[in-house]
């Protein structure tokens, strides 16, 4: 089996239970903070929003550099209504299937690296940061996601078995 399909069963059962997070998130919580060291609700359903395109970047550059010629990259501005949230998660995971799925073992294990002002940071095989700061990382903020709907007393979606909320799945 190759690499792309073997990830793509768990891609899409993946953004399946991220969509179902992000179907929760109220559009009058979008400000919400646990604390002030934390993120609002709105930017941390917008970072999981976006890290799916992260595998179109992926995929498709062989580096990326935070602050290309010392100028750093600036976040995209957090969306500020779910319809909005959920049409930038949906056009980020069709972009980042159609990469993935048109991706060969060859180009995946070739190395990709993550750079800050062109100095190398790490340098790492495409697959192994697709499932590190892709896959991973939108399953760690997907997570922190479910803390800040319970604290808000909204229902969390059962994601790998049954929520509190759920009891099924």
């Amino acid at each position: 089996m190759a690499i792309n399909e073997a990830l793509l069963a768990e891609f899409d059962q993946e953004m399946a239970n991220t969509r179902k997070t992000l179907e929760r998130v109220p559009d009058g919580k979008f400000d919400w903070k646990p604390h002030d060291k934390s993120g609002s609700m709105g930017w941390l359903a917008g970072h999981v929003a976006g890290i799916a395109g992260w595998m179109v970047e992926t995929i498709g550059k062989d580096s990326f550099d935070m602050a290309p010629k010392g100028v750093q990259m600036q976040p995209p501005p957090p969306p500020k209504t779910r319809k909005e949230l959920l049409e930038a998660f949906d056009k980020n995971v069709v972009n980042a299937r159609k990469a993935l799925a048109g991706a060969n073992d060859a180009h995946l294990l070739k190395p990709w690296s993550f750079m800050n002002n062109g100095q190398v940071l790490f340098s790492t095989p495409r697959i192994a940061c697709l499932r590190t700061w892709v896959m991973n990382h939108i399953i760690h903020h997907r997570a922190q996601l479910g803390v800040y709907l319970r604290l808000n007393n909204i229902p969390v979606p059962a994601i790998y078995g049954p929520s509190a909320d759920e009891g099924t799945m």
